[in-house]
């Protein structure tokens, strides 16, 4: 039996640090902070620049992924707290692979369609380091190898989010609503870490291939007390971390008054990529989440309950932001209500066609 051949480790660390790069370029060096040294020209050269080199390399990647070729290994530790190790490190497949691809090309032609929307806005430079940002932590979060790594994307998206939600911030509305998004988020990543730390609790490990090959210490444990099976609370608390980031009824309520940042934002953060971080990690433990059919029951419920009432509440809207808002929440429930079903291909096949043709209704609604 051959090896698959493995990626160079040279250019995947290109394709997260590029965005990183220029949002440290842009951010510091064409703002006030640094003097405003960069032109509104530069700037969005360098942005545009640096997110074309990691699609590039995304899809080269993707590729080579096609051919056979994987990567999953560990690169730096951070930190290690007596068994805990939090570690940086890449785990590439198909699945990671594909949603770099999204998230690079997106990105790019939002950074493209960005040059013309953002001319005359005093803060164009910012809003090009803000896109940036949010592409590093995108890539952060599904490129990594480890529920840790996958925390510190799903909290940078989240900080990235509510920079760019509230980057008008003169006014109030948007203000509002990138508090709202924020806390909405909180609530659920309290979730989401209370199912991190039962994985944790049960297997000693935070990466995923050792997770994964460690399930079976989920076999007959129950909740102290409660008696409940700690797969299915650790599988829905990982859900509830899901349902904040991919506005889930009841937790929804942040994405269409999320509308008050650019455009171009939204076609980047609520159509492509932020909003589909939970659809992400859900097929990313998928092993985990088929032990329990009470949180695929639930998954799948949930998953329905969007889908038919975010469509119904986009019949009533009049801003044509918020339609297209309320259409992306209902095409969410519809790739969450395919989690449920154990249909994972068919959840990220959507999710990946979804990403495109939501980007170009939102830049189309200019």
């Amino acid at each position: 039996m051959t090896m698959a051949p493995t990626l160079p480790l040279s250019v995947l660390l290109a394709i997260v640090l590029a965005p990183l790069a220029s949002a440290s370029i842009v951010g510091i060096f064409g703002t006030a902070a640094g003097g405003n040294l960069l032109s509104n020209k530069a700037a969005h050269r360098i942005g545009s620049a640096c997110v074309a080199v990691a699609g590039a390399l995304s899809f080269w990647v993707l590729w080579q992924v096609v051919q056979g070729a994987r990567f999953n290994q560990t690169i730096y530790e951070w930190m290690r707290v007596g068994d805990l190790r939090m570690e940086i490190g890449f785990m590439i497949d198909g699945m990671t692979a594909m949603m770099m691809c999204v998230v690079t090309f997106v990105s790019l032609m939002v950074h493209i369609y960005s040059t013309g929307y953002m001319h005359g806005d005093a803060s164009y430079n910012r809003f090009f380091a803000y896109i940036s940002l949010f592409t590093f932590a995108m890539l952060i979060l599904v490129m990594g190898n480890n529920l840790f790594q996958l925390f510190v994307g799903w909290e940078g998206v989240g900080v990235a989010s509510f920079l760019l939600i509230g980057f008008w911030f003169d006014n109030p509305g948007a203000i509002f609503a990138n508090k709202k998004a924020f806390l909405l988020n909180r609530v659920a990543d309290l979730g989401f870490i209370l199912g991190i730390g039962l994985v944790y609790a049960y297997t000693g490990t935070l990466n995923y291939t050792e997770i994964f090959a460690r399930l079976n210490a989920f076999t007959g444990a129950a909740m102290p007390g409660l008696g409940w099976p700690i797969v299915t609370v650790a599988a829905i608390c990982l859900f509830i971390g899901a349902m904040g980031k991919s506005a889930q009824v009841p937790l929804h309520v942040w994405l269409p008054d999320s509308m008050f940042g650019p455009t171009p934002s939204s076609a980047l953060i609520h159509a492509a990529t932020m909003v589909t971080a939970g659809i992400f990690m859900v097929s990313r433990m998928s092993l985990l989440f088929e032990l329990s059919d009470v949180a695929l029951n639930v998954i799948l419920t949930v998953g329905a309950a969007t889908a038919f009432l975010m469509g119904l509440m986009g019949l009533i809207q009049h801003d044509i932001k918020r339609v297209v808002a309320y259409s992306t929440l209902s095409q969410l429930g519809y790739m969450i209500m395919g989690l449920g079903a154990s249909a994972y291909p068919m959840s990220l096949f959507h999710l990946f066609t979804h990403a495109f043709f939501k980007a170009l209704l939102f830049l189309s609604a200019g």
